[in-house]
């Protein structure tokens, strides 16, 4: 598992490494059982403070995706495939509302972004 930061991106750190880990685990890079790096290990290897790993690992916590076991550490989560799939078109309508809102300020219409949809789908809609 690698988790690259971005220090010029908008989303807080501790944001970026909850966002990287979920999306191991919903692709299957990470199954239930996995260790996860200590936090002490994981803030050494990024450069970035304890705190920070602390709160990213807290939030998975909390989210269900990691579970935490005194003096053994953190571990993926089994995961209910329902609540995965529940969380993937979360994320997928976040994105798209933000193609909808750069589409509207560029005034493409919705018929031109539903042709651009069929097109990254990877194919025709009529079929």
């Amino acid at each position: 598992m690698d988790i690259i930061l971005s220090n010029s991106s908008d989303e807080p750190i501790y944001r970026q490494i909850i966002s990287q880990i979920k999306a191991c685990i919903m692709s299957g890079e990470l199954s239930a059982g996995d260790a996860l790096p200590s936090m002490r290990t994981l803030a050494q290897q990024l450069r970035i403070s304890v705190i920070t790993t602390k709160r990213a690992y807290e939030e998975l916590e909390r989210d269900g995706f990691i579970e935490n076991f005194a003096g053994k550490g953190c571990f993926v989560k089994a995961q209910n495939t329902d609540f995965l799939r529940e969380e993937t078109v979360r994320q997928t309508e976040e994105l798209l509302s933000k193609a909808c809102e750069k589409a509207r300020i560029c005034c493409l219409s919705l018929d031109e972004m539903k042709e651009i949809l069929d097109l990254m789908y990877g194919g025709e809609a009529d079929e």
